[in-house]
């Protein structure tokens, strides 16, 4: 999800000088842990990380008994935009792969933070960007059973339950959780099938992830989903209070939803009635958009105003979807919907807005297109037949092949959101990381490779250019609400953490892991391997440790454990700069000292008296045996000055004791 709170966030940090940021209190000194004489506890030390089994390996890769589960749905629903509530059935099916027997499921009832009461309500107020309740919402469950695990048949493209006996199951709601006891526990390896009548009514500000705006609608966590049931906790039942986002099974599914007549409607999937709700024109511009690189109007303003939108003026309409190997499924429906389309290779790349927002949304489709090509070229191929870029009063927020936005005042806006959101498609909906307990492996990581989308539609070279945001961290990492960024998102303290945590500081750590610790072409290959062997599967903290020091043939410890795990900071300094002449040549000897709670690489610059400039780099292991190493250069000038950290990328906490310069 794009957070508005970073970019504001930054922009007030602007205002403060960084030079002007102190610690609130004294770094502590690394090198007494160093000297440890009953362990190695240092920065150094192995990272205490789960012990490998052969469900996760040592070397970060999924083991040769790994297991997840699988939840595949059929869903029928009903919007009716006169009560603003939306009527449907879903049939789930549930295949147990765990090695355990299951007497009950858990399953995630998101509308329930719109209840008045609800745990979310109290955390974040109705009138916040999170906010929950503040009218009569929740699902309300009209009729659930379980039945023989039969899969969900599909004739005539309608999701429907197989006819089979109907096993009454008991329920317990707890806020946005509902267990269900079943009938009969679920063995290893078999399936069974829940089915559940609902309905709820739609909020009109859904915590900022779903919602209505007049006559246009973007309905997500609209249905009630399983919970994830894993090796690590079990049932993961976190939950949903507005800020923390979500964990989800994999599975197919089959989907139909019945709006008014005039209603054009954008959905995870693939469109499996184009001939009963689009007309003879849109059908054929829509064949020629998946083979054009430039944009091709499928729906037009002539179009709209003419009536000619749709193939019938009045009614109800049912569109039909199918989604393959996604974690979810949302989507959103307006009668004034102008709609682009593209192709790139088999992907078709779409854009959905109104009218008004014409100005900045044109270029939409060609955004999205842009995006999908940038992560598929550089991370890993893009698997799903669409992506639909949708323009509603959702400020940013992502699902399978499905990205929401809000109206931006300029182009460039518009695209860091665009961009963001479809960048979510790889984390967390291909590498399906828990995002509620680890946001900065769903933010974090899609923040980071935003970087790169940004810089290339735009033709610039950026990426080194973030002393913003690097200020930004350092400065929430000294306040006294500070967390380390392993916090989950339930539990932040303030909006800076969030913004933080989730977002920036992850970003900077993999642009500093790549660009001052392994190089671009080590790290590009560590992280490739990464989405590779998650793709569709459930990483953990541990799994993206143990990838990235394998692959990259690095012990990181030391870098892992001061980024994600504490708040220390990063303080390198200059202490002192002798020279002499020795023939021809100067021979200085550099003092460094790291007084930080941190260590990383040295990159020290050098200014000769000519002017010049040297730079040289300087391993991490100078730390080894203290917080104080000395260098010596031979140079064929006197050094005029030497500076750490001169292009200001390192959040370092105290810049003034970087530089040295020479007396006069």
């Amino acid at each position: 999800m794009r957070t508005p709170i970073v970019s504001l966030l930054l922009a007030a940090f602007a205002s403060h000088a960084l030079s002007a940021q102190q610690p609130t209190q004294p770094p502590a000194q690394p090198s007494a842990a160093f000297r440890s004489p009953v362990a190695d506890t240092g920065i150094f030390s192995p990272l205490p990380l789960p012990d490998p089994t052969e469900v996760r390996s040592a070397n970060g890769a999924p083991g040769p008994r790994y297991w997840q589960q699988r939840a595949d749905y059929a869903i029928v629903a009903t919007l009716d935009t006169t009560a603003r509530t939306l009527k449907g059935t879903v049939t789930i099916r549930y295949t147990n792969n765990s090695p355990d027997s299951l007497p009950y499921l858990w399953l995630q009832m998101d509308q329930n933070l719109f209840r008045p009461g609800s745990t979310g309500s109290m955390l974040n107020a109705a009138s916040s960007r999170f906010g929950g309740a503040g009218f009569q919402g929740g699902f309300e469950i009209e009729n659930i059973y379980q039945t023989a695990a039969a899969r969900p048949a599909t004739g005539a493209n309608r999701p429907r339950a197989v006819a089979a006996a109907q096993l009454p199951v008991k329920t317990r709601v707890d806020d946005t959780m509902m267990r269900v006891d079943l009938a009969a526990a679920l063995a290893p390896g078999q399936a069974t099938v829940l089915v559940i009548a609902y309905h709820f009514n739609i909020p009109e500000h859904g915590a900022d992830r779903m919602g209505r705006d007049g006559n246009l609608y973007e309905l997500a966590q609209w249905y009630p989903r399983m919970a994830v049931y894993d090796d690590q906790l079990g049932w993961n039942t976190d939950q949903y209070l507005g800020q923390g986002e979500f964990y989800l099974e994999y599975g197919d599914y089959a989907y139909e939803v019945t709006v008014p007549a005039g209603f054009i409607l954008a959905g995870t999937g693939t469109l499996q009635n184009p001939l009963e709700v689009l007309t003879a024109a849109q059908r054929s511009r829509l064949a020629q958009a998946a083979h054009s690189d430039t944009t091709i109007h499928i729906v037009t303003e002539a179009d709209l105003a003419s009536g000619a939108a749709r193939p019938k003026a009045s009614g109800m309409l049912t569109w039909k979807f199918k989604a393959q190997n996604v974690r979810d499924v949302a989507w959103a429906a307006a009668p004034n919907y102008l709609w682009d389309a593209s192709g790139w290779e088999d992907v078709l790349a779409q854009a959905y807005y109104r009218p008004a927002a014409k100005a900045t949304w044109s270029d939409a489709a060609k955004e999205s297109r842009f995006s999908i090509k940038e992560y598929s070229d550089h991370w890993f191929r893009y698997p799903y037949p669409q992506i639909s870029a949708v323009e509603g009063t959702v400020s940013g927020m992502e699902y399978p092949m499905l990205a929401m936005e809000a109206n931006a005042s300029t182009l460039k806006e518009l695209y860091n959101v665009v961009t963001h959101e479809i960048g979510h498609n790889w984390f967390p909906m291909i590498v399906g990381s828990n995002e509620r307990r680890y946001a900065w492996m769903d933010e974090g990581f899609n923040t980071f490779v935003n970087t790169f989308s940004e810089e290339n539609y735009f033709s610039r070279n950026d990426s080194l250019d973030r002393k913003g945001e690097t200020g930004f961290v350092l400065q929430n990492d000294q306040s006294v609400t500070a967390q380390p960024m392993i916090t989950g998102a339930n539990r932040y303290k303030t909006d800076p953490n969030l913004g933080s945590l989730a977002y920036v500081k992850p970003s900077i750590m993999l642009l500093a892991l790549r660009n001052k610790v392994l190089g671009p072409e080590v790290f590009d290959a560590a992280f490739r391997e990464y989405i590779k062997r998650w793709a569709f599967k459930h990483p953990l903290p541990s799994d993206f440790i143990r990838t990235m020091n394998n692959a990259a043939g690095r012990d990181l410890s030391w870098f892992w454990r001061g980024w994600i795990y504490t708040t220390a900071t990063i303080d390198q300094s200059i202490e002192n700069v002798t020279q002499r002449s020795q023939g021809s040549n100067n021979i200085a000897r550099i003092v460094l000292r790291n007084p930080g709670q941190m260590v990383m690489p040295v990159e020290l610059t050098l200014t000769m008296k000519d002017g010049t400039t040297q730079l040289i780099r300087l391993p991490v292991e100078i730390w080894y045996r203290g917080d104080r190493f000395t260098y010596t250069v031979t140079t064929t000038q006197p050094i005029a000055s030497a500076k750490i950290n001169a292009d200001g990328f390192t959040p370092d906490v105290n810049p003034a004791n970087n530089e040295w310069k020479a007396a006069p």
